[in-house]
């Protein structure tokens, strides 16, 4: 739960950071050099979305084993990775790797993978414990059909 609360910090406030510098957004993801133009400004209004929704959701309810607020944060660690990945194998030079939009800026360096793959590790820790916990209940609801107590008897009995 902890978890989840503090990566709901985090997602909404890059998303707030984004938000407020949304102007800048679209160049910042272009500089990465996958995107440009209109479809940079359509992956920051996604990237935004995507923060919002899943940062609220870990801080409205942390204790929530719905997977989709795991798989939106699953699929905002990854697209991040993959942009600085790319970028730092080409060779590209960012002043600003845009996390946070203007704010909080820091270049392209190894320590912004090193960011990132921590936001994947806890992405696969997220995924991990949901699947569990999913398996779990559907175990569950699996004996409890397989058994149910007897009219006659009150004890269990297989079905």
């Amino acid at each position: 739960m902890i978890l989840r609360l503090v990566l709901g910090v985090l997602l909404v406030a890059m998303a707030l950071g984004q938000l407020f510098s949304f102007g800048a957004m679209p160049d910042i993801l272009s500089s990465y050099g996958v995107t440009g133009g209109a479809a940079s400004t359509v992956l920051a209004v996604a990237l935004v979305a995507a923060e919002s929704a899943g940062g609220v959701w870990f801080l409205v309810r942390p204790r929530s084993r719905a997977l989709t607020p795991v798989w939106i944060y699953t699929g905002v660690s990854v697209l991040w990775a993959a942009l600085a990945v790319q970028a730092f194998a080409r060779g590209l030079e960012l002043d600003n790797c845009g996390c946070f939009g203007v704010y909080l800026s820091q270049p392209l360096r190894w320590f912004v993978l090193v960011e990132d793959a921590l936001m994947l590790l806890y992405a696969a820790m997220l995924l991990r414990g949901a699947r569990r916990h999913q398996a779990n209940v559907q175990k569950s609801a699996s004996e409890g059909r397989r058994q149910r107590p007897s009219l006659r008897t009150g004890r269990r009995e297989s079905i």
